[in-house]
């Protein structure tokens, strides 16, 4: 079934209602009917089958049949935070983070990355993550849009302080095993150029353990799905 995320004020009485992108595409590009079945998801991850009764090229309305038990969703909540990647790797960081898995994805400014974005092309970078996340999510078949920040720098990565924290980092020797076990889980990826050794210097000082992802050198883009697939089999596949 197609699948749609809402807000929990668009809920009312057991019934959805889906305006604008949503509802046109169900209208337009679907061209569903009234009594066929969609899915939908709301702000707190709970996942219900829903008829709909109502149909408009700019309102959905849509009655829930059932809750449905939800498959995914890990029982941990990983935070990527991503130095900046150029061209269109950021958008591949997050699209396959999304399917991987992650809960939240914060861009940041390290000393060596390769990309810069501008003050005044913030907004609409942000909003250009946003719409890739939520189109993974729609297509992997999650319970929630991970979220996704506004870039930030280095240094405001350094003043989170809950949560596991691991820096992901190729000249460490302290292998992944045994570092994945946190309810919340931030692992930090570097950019094209790797961490600076300061700011190595500063992850430790900050209480961030520093880890290895393997004997070969991965790309910053290859990092994060390898962190995340690691995770996924620790923490959900493993027998």
């Amino acid at each position: 079934m197609p699948r749609f995320f809402v807000e929990n004020d668009s809920i009312n009485d057991g019934v959805f209602t889906l305006t604008g992108e949503n509802a046109r595409h169900i209208s337009l590009s679907l061209r569903m009917k009234t009594g066929e079945h969609i899915t939908v998801c709301d702000a707190e991850g709970r996942v219900s089958e829903c008829e709909i009764t109502d149909i408009g090229s700019d309102t959905v309305k849509a009655r829930a049949l059932k809750v449905l038990r939800d498959n995914g969703e890990p029982p941990y909540k990983a935070v990527l935070c991503q130095a900046i990647a150029k061209g269109d790797k950021m958008d591949t960081i997050i699209q396959k983070a999304v399917e991987l898995g992650v809960h939240r994805i914060i861009p940041f400014e390290s000393k060596n990355c390769v990309a810069r974005i501008k003050p005044e092309a913030r907004a609409k970078k942000t909003e250009r993550y946003r719409n890739i996340a939520k189109a993974a999510a729609k297509q992997c078949g999650r319970g929630i849009i991970p979220q996704v920040d506004e870039p930030c720098t280095f240094d405001d990565i350094m003043k989170i302080k809950d949560g596991e924290r691991i820096f992901c980092y190729e000249c460490s020797d302290t292998p992944l095993e045994g570092h994945l076990t946190g309810d919340v889980i931030y692992f930090l990826i570097g950019p094209e150029g790797g961490f600076s050794p300061l700011e190595a210097e500063k992850a430790a000082e900050n209480g961030w353990q520093s880890v290895s992802l393997g004997k070969r050198i991965l790309r910053t883009e290859t990092a994060s799905a390898y962190f995340l697939c690691a995770l996924s089999y620790e923490r959900e596949n493993k027998r």
